[in-house]
């Protein structure tokens, strides 16, 4: 089918008790992967592509790859703008038909962040979903890292929600982008954000989180959870295994397949990880 918006993904999951899976995307051969999962699971989903990304493609790429790729598939799919930190890429996402958006102006201090956060939302159709990051949350995607890593403070959510209308909030509570095996969920935190929060939740920093972290985010009215680092993990020890097997080797589209299989196995595991009654 057609991309759907992003609020069509959290109506769907919401009525079905699911959590969408966001998966970062870059190339053909990811974006293969991470659709071969979802008609599998029959999960909807997001795929997305955060700005440090398109600078080898373009958002017209990427749109392209992923809407073509989905025509022919039956699941409920959003393209989404990941870590839009500037108003600049968000305008960029929306014009490349991008059907939901991310707002990220979480490093800044907290009365500038929602002003910009407003601005997005006043720039995103109510028809498109946006989602906006309140507190900061650690690690690096992309080499790229906030100065300060900073919780989400629940007494701040209920102002920051009722002036921003996001469709989703992205939290920081124990949550770490990239591959950091030792992160942990604070679930005595994301319980208070819930209560305070309107919209649902979005968890960051997929990756790291243990399966009996994944399998409890529903319970805390968390909507998508991030996953990007396992993906990249996986293409490029794919290609590292194939060179370090036969340094010859020519066959460039048979380790390409074999990376989208390798793909397609670590998203479908996270989608199930999210949702252990999905089988």
């Amino acid at each position: 089918m057609p991309l759907v918006s992003g609020v069509d993904v959290i109506n769907e999951c919401t009525s079905r008790g699911l959590v969408a899976g966001a998966f970062n995307t870059t190339n053909i051969e990811t974006t293969m992967g991470i659709v071969a999962a979802i008609e599998r699971t029959g999960v909807p989903t997001f795929i997305q592509v955060a700005p440090t990304n398109v600078a080898l493609s373009g958002y017209e790429y990427i749109y392209d790859m992923v809407s073509r790729r989905l025509a022919d598939t039956a699941v409920p799919v959003a393209l989404h703008l990941d870590h839009g930190k500037s108003l600049e890429s968000v305008e960029a996402a929306l014009a490349a038909d991008f059907t939901s958006i991310m707002i990220d102006a979480s490093e800044e201090p907290y009365d500038e962040n929602l002003r910009i956060s407003a601005i997005a939302r006043e720039m995103t159709p109510e028809s498109l979903a946006l989602e906006a990051e309140l507190g900061s949350i650690g690690g690096k995607e992309d080499d790229h890292g906030p100065e300060e890593e900073l919780s989400t403070d629940p007494a701040q959510v209920p102002d920051f929600v009722a002036a921003v209308r996001p469709d989703m909030l992205a939290v920081s509570v124990g949550n770490v982008h990239g591959y950091a095996p030792d992160a942990r969920i604070d679930f005595d935190l994301l319980a208070q954000v819930r209560d305070a929060s309107t919209a649902p939740l979005v968890i960051h920093g997929g990756s790291g989180l243990p399966t009996e972290q994944l399998g409890r985010l529903a319970e805390f009215n968390v909507v998508k959870v991030n996953v990007a680092s396992d993906l990249r993990n996986a293409m490029i020890r794919t290609f590292g295994e194939a060179y370090v097997a036969n340094p010859n080797e020519v066959s460039l589209i048979r380790v390409s397949k074999d990376a989208v299989a390798a793909i397609t196995d670590v998203v479908e595991r996270r989608i199930l990880m999210l949702n252990p009654h999905v089988s």
